[in-house]
């Protein structure tokens, strides 16, 4: 009998599920999926109760996609325009100056990217549960063994016990606030605007203008569909969630370029500000956060949907592991210990491109200054590499590592060729069950023993390298153990250095 099927739950608790998730956006829904994929078992509520259709965001960070190709996933979205060329505050650069790198995604509809999500989620077995809107957090999830907490559904209000909670519920997250979590930060100063609209003939302006009265691009979206951002000089921040006409968003760009777009129409108009804030801490007991509901910020580059799909990958398999008994409570502490610097470098990056772009005339001097260091190849790989997400590196703390100065270690894997028996494959295939990766790279009994004992939670796969050109990270490595978010926990030239330990640290104790 599996675990499932024994209902098992922490401690004997009685429980209606190992996580409840309260939010069906890109975050709660990715984190659903892989909840699943390690065996635990999910229920997502969310207070709407249809998906909303919007465009919202548009598209996703190089190391997304990696991200989502690691579960196979991408075939769900067709056909994918990614994107070369890239920008940090509107100033240009290009992606190929990274080895070994998908490029991002662009022009794909945030509803697409939730529909997609969803019937992964859906199909693996989440119970996602429309209509639901938490009201109420019961004491307790310091320090208790399980959280409870109340929700008005369509017949009524009901109540939910589970192991642990995530809070996937947005920028103005209820459980965040529920839950004791502090926010700090810098508040808004300044309102924006962002509406799909047409009939309007706009020209494009792929990375923004500079104008006296303030900041506007276009995109085009297909079917006479344009999206627009308009960032006026001088409009004081207001309540986000507030109504906004599309009247308003007409009055702001005819303030700013001269161009008379009241004549047309949107197909979805909002608001945003450049509040910057993150949570404190990533988890209080029972209680995690992830998403906009951890961290919010100007919304530069599009990173805020990847940002919250990574959190989302970072957690799920850690929590499965906990929620179904296989690895200690203390690796979620680890959530906290990776992410939280991310979400920190994050705030750093957009707060800086909003400088960049936001500053109007005073920050012209600034922009010049960009444009010239961009020429420069490591510049522009450094620039690259933040805004793609691909330049994380998660300090292991006091993990067990093999080979300590390793170049990949704490890094994503890259999707280098590998060849084995069953012929050519990359880390992403490898990871698509969910499961560790330990690398085999020099057919080592020595490996392959050590690892038998992990079986079911981590796959061996012999295997080489294709040779690639200049300095090779695996030169001299027998061995990588990779996580199930692709992240290389351990590298070593012989099993003894410590990867037993590693395989302990990071996925409980052997069988």
């Amino acid at each position: 009998m599996t675990y499932l099927e024994e209902g098992n739950t922490m401690e004997g608790t009685a429980v209606d599920t190992d996580v409840i998730i309260v939010g069906a956006g890109p975050t709660g829904l990715m984190l659903a999926g892989e909840l699943r994929l390690g065996g635990a078992r999910v229920i997502v509520t969310e207070r709407l109760t249809d998906p909303t259709m919007q465009s919202r965001g548009l598209g996703f960070t190089a190391r997304t996609m990696e991200s989502f190709d690691q579960r196979g996933l991408l075939p769900r979205w067709g056909q994918l325009e990614t994107m070369p060329m890239g920008h940090f505050g509107g100033v240009q650069f290009d992606y190929t100056a990274l080895e070994d790198a998908h490029f991002g995604a662009r022009g794909v509809l945030q509803w697409r990217t939730e529909e997609a999500l969803e019937t992964w989620a859906t199909e693996l077995g989440a119970d996602i549960r429309r209509g639901w809107e938490f009201t109420e957090l019961a004491e307790g999830f310091l320090d208790g063994d399980a959280v409870e907490i109340t929700v008005n559904t369509p017949d009524g209000e009901q109540r939910l016990r589970a192991s642990y909670l995530v809070a996937c519920d947005g920028s103005r997250s209820t459980i965040r606030r529920a839950a004791g979590f502090d926010f700090p930060g810098i508040p808004a100063s300044r309102k924006m605007y962002v509406a799909d609209v047409v009939g309007c003939d706009l020209r494009p302006r792929y990375l923004g203008e500079q104008l006296p009265n303030g900041m506007v691009m276009v995109g085009p979206l297909g079917d006479g569909v344009d999206r627009i951002i308009a960032c006026p000089h001088g409009t004081p921040a207001s309540d986000r969630d507030a109504s906004v006409p599309f009247e308003e968003v007409a009055d702001a760009w005819e303030h700013i370029t001269g161009e008379d777009i009241h004549g047309g129409g949107a197909k979805w108009v909002s608001s945003f500000t450049d509040a910057t804030r993150q949570t404190s801490e990533y988890r209080r007991g029972r209680v995690l956060v992830a998403g906009d509901a951890a961290h919010i910020h100007l919304p530069a580059g599009g990173q805020g949907l990847s940002t919250g799909v990574q959190d989302a990958v970072n957690l799920g398999w850690k929590l499965a592991s906990v929620a179904r008994g296989t690895a200690p409570d203390s690796l979620l502490d680890t959530y906290h210990s990776e992410r939280h610097p991310v979400g920190k470098r994050l705030l750093m990056n957009t707060r800086a491109q909003g400088t960049v772009f936001l500053g109007g005339e005073q920050a012209q001097p600034l922009r010049e200054l960009f444009q010239e260091l961009v020429q420069y190849d490591e510049v522009k790989r450094h620039l690259a590499g933040t805004v793609s997400h691909l330049d994380i590196r998660y300090d292991l703390g006091d993990a067990p590592v093999g080979d300590a100065d390793h170049a990949l270690l704490g890094r994503r894997m890259p999707p280098r060729l590998l060849v084995g028996a069953d012929g050519e494959t990359r880390i992403t295939e490898l990871l698509h069950p969910g499961h560790g990766v330990l690398l085999d790279l020099a057919d080592d009994d020595g490996v392959r023993r050590t690892a038998a004992a992990w079986q079911g939670r981590v796959d061996v796969a012999t295997v080489h390298a294709k040779p690639t050109d200049g300095p090779d990270p695996l030169a001299g490595t027998t061995a990588l153990l990779v996580r199930p978010d692709g992240y290389v926990a351990w590298a070593g030239s012989s099993a003894e250095q410590g990867l037993a330990a590693a395989l302990e640290r990071w996925f409980g104790p052997a069988d």
